[in-house]
């Protein structure tokens, strides 16, 4: 009989993960049903046309996202009995993930010293082109699983980067509970936003990180990725509290589902704005805030506001930059690590 696995999931969320069974995992479907860069899931026939049309730009990428060698891949062994392992879906923007992935998990490193931080990337797509053009190779799960057995790991604590509860958290739950019976105690944290309370605390960390934009004649828009799954509602949930405690000027939107783009440049033309602020409501900042939001093809969301008049500003950080943001993580592995002591 497998060791218990403890999971800080409601019983509806592992339902709904039961249910959706015979998904294979993000890793060992070489990322068929992974997310996209900001560590949030999308509809698994839409993920390998877009891995591959993303892997394609990559390979042609003219552009520096910075220096990989700053970056601390966390692949080390000599780990020791306890092992905090961060899961993420991951990002080839070095400086962007060194920024929030990295800076998320030495804020888990300081807060737990008795826990060796390792990390592991569910895009194999993105670890083989990071390894591809910058010799550097990052752990998927399937690796940093193995590396936390074969070092002799007694306790896994694993804590993801995703923003919600949804597809792809559901696969990295599986995918632990196969090799949960190769450790003594494992816990699974919860991702950024599942609490009502963490919707609130996400939201404070937003609108403080932008205040000193809100002058009234600015419009600050949020871009999160979107999924047609459940999950999706995270983001119109997050504009009903913004509505509701009185921040008229922030909107949210989503690149692949709604609110879209339209459904918030509509809102946004309602009021009499002169300068429109867009940020990635994304854990990293990497293709789609790069692209998608900041570019200067026409389908951007930067050259739509423009064509209505706007002058607009892109803020290209992620979600993980923000210290808040970071603490949130902290205490949602904290939760995990007391749930087996």
């Amino acid at each position: 009989m497998k060791r218990k696995l403890a999971v800080l999931l409601s019983l509806a969320v592992m339902v709904g993960m039961t249910a959706c069974g015979g998904t294979e995992s993000a890793s060992t479907a070489g990322n068929d049903s992974a997310v996209s860069a900001n560590t949030e899931e999308q509809p698994a026939e839409n993920v390998e046309e877009n891995a591959e049309k993303n892997a394609e730009e990559e390979d042609e990428e003219n552009y520096d996202t910075g220096d990989a060698s700053l970056d601390n891949v966390r692949n080390q062994d000599e780990i020791g009995e306890n092992e905090l392992l961060v899961i993420s879906f991951g990002t080839s923007f070095n400086d962007s993930r060194r920024l929030t992935i990295g800076a998320v998990e030495n804020a888990l490193e300081a807060a737990f010293p008795d826990y060796s931080v390792r990390r592991g990337f569910t895009s194999n797509i993105i670890i083989d082109h990071i390894n591809k053009r910058d010799n550097i190779l990052i752990d998927d799960v399937d690796a940093a699983l193995k590396r936390a057995a074969d070092n002799g790991v007694k306790n896994l604590v694993v804590q993801p980067t995703h923003l919600m509860n949804g597809l792809e958290y559901n696969d990295v739950v599986a995918q632990i509970g196969e090799v949960s019976d190769g450790f003594e105690k494992v816990a699974i944290g919860e991702p950024l936003l599942t609490s009502d309370d963490d919707f609130k605390r996400v939201e404070k960390a937003i609108v403080d990180w932008t205040s000193e934009y809100d002058d009234g004649k600015t419009a600050i828009c949020f871009m999160g990725h979107g999924t047609e799954a459940e999950s999706n509602g995270v983001y119109q949930k997050m504009q009903d509290l913004l509505t509701a405690d009185g921040y008229a000027n922030y909107y949210v939107g989503t690149v692949e589902a709604t609110p879209s783009l339209d459904d918030v440049l509509a809102k946004v033309k309602e009021g009499s704005y002169e300068r429109v602020i867009l940020e990635p409501l994304m854990v990293v900042a990497g293709d789609h805030a790069n692209n998608d939001m900041a570019g200067d093809d026409e389908d951007t969301w930067k050259s739509a506001f423009e064509k209505e008049g706007y002058s607009v500003e892109c803020l290209l950080r992620g979600l993980g930059e923000n210290e808040d943001i970071q603490q949130l993580y902290v205490e949602h592995a904290r939760a995990a690590i007391d749930s087996i002591k």
